[in-house]
């Protein structure tokens, strides 16, 4: 599973079964499609409850974040967002009722039905302001300093290539522009096992990094005023473990130092850039 074509492929796979299902039937099966094993699945296990934020909108929540980001942002009316790995546009919608009519929501997102299920969403609500756009968020259908704010909710864990996502980013926003973006990050070693498994990297559990090269990566794409919104451990339920691993191993996955854990990060771009990039030699373009 280290082909990012590979990976991209099964998690565009996953998602598009996902997207044909409601909330309810993602809480009730496996790997939150259509499945022959039980329990509850990773996905939903992480997601935090939207239902009292305004512009809440229960079809287009499937229930697959880890946090709530547009709760974090600094949206303002006016705003132009975009979200990354829009889904079936829970955020966006969440984010068009801070930024108003004056604002602009665009969300992106590379499962055509998930695209779909959004627009149909956005049809639905008359909101001629939200916009979804087919995409990989490493390399973004966008143009340069284009967005206020960027919001995520637990997507970059399924991107092989977390620094370019984070270039992205640093690219499309404005100068002086921000983040709040919701993952999955580790402390610790996972199971091996765990690494080799389709369903825990579409679940955002296998594709986690660090927590200290998570924050690397956005000091390496040169983001400033770094800090930390939110954080919550991650507790997989026995029943999901033992689909992947064995009573001993069980124990010892939980006597271990390994954690899982969901955050939520704020970031600006800075209003003007000083690390010289086009300069030969200067190693950060």
């Amino acid at each position: 599973m280290n082909n990012e074509t590979q990976i991209k492929e099964l998690v565009k796979e996953k998602y598009a079964a996902i997207a044909e299902q409601s909330k309810d039937q993602n809480s009730s099966s496996c790997c939150g499609a259509t499945s022959s094993c039980c329990g509850d699945e990773v996905y939903n296990i992480m997601a935090d409850d939207y239902t009292k934020m305004e512009g809440y909108n229960p079809d287009a929540d499937l229930g697959l974040g880890c946090g709530l980001p547009t709760e974090f942002a600094k949206m303002k009316a006016g705003d132009t967002v975009i979200d990354l790995g829009s889904g079936a546009g829970n955020d966006a919608f969440i984010a068009r009722r801070v930024v108003g009519d004056q604002g602009k929501v665009l969300g992106i997102d590379f499962t055509e039905a998930m695209i779909s299920r959004a627009r149909a969403n956005a049809e639905k609500l008359q909101y001629n302001n939200v916009e979804f756009r087919l995409g990989d968020i490493d390399s973004m259908p966008v143009t340069a300093n284009y967005a206020d704010v960027i919001v995520s909710n637990c997507v970059l864990n399924l991107v092989p290539n977390k620094h370019k996502v984070f270039s992205e980013i640093y690219r499309v926003l404005k100068p002086g522009a921000h983040f709040s973006i919701s993952d999955i990050v580790l402390e610790g070693a996972l199971p091996a096992k765990w690494r080799d498994v389709a369903e825990f990297y579409a679940g955002c559990v296998s594709g986690a990094v660090q927590k200290q090269v998570y924050l690397e990566m956005i000091t390496d794409a040169g983001f400033k005023n770094i800090s930390l919104q939110k954080e919550k451990e991650i507790i997989i339920p026995d029943d999901i473990l033992g689909n992947y691993l064995s009573t001993e191993e069980i124990a010892e996955y939980k006597q271990g130092k390994t954690k899982i854990t969901s955050i939520t990060l704020y970031a600006e771009k800075p209003a003007k850039d000083e690390r010289k990039c086009c300069e030969p030699g200067s190693g950060c373009c």
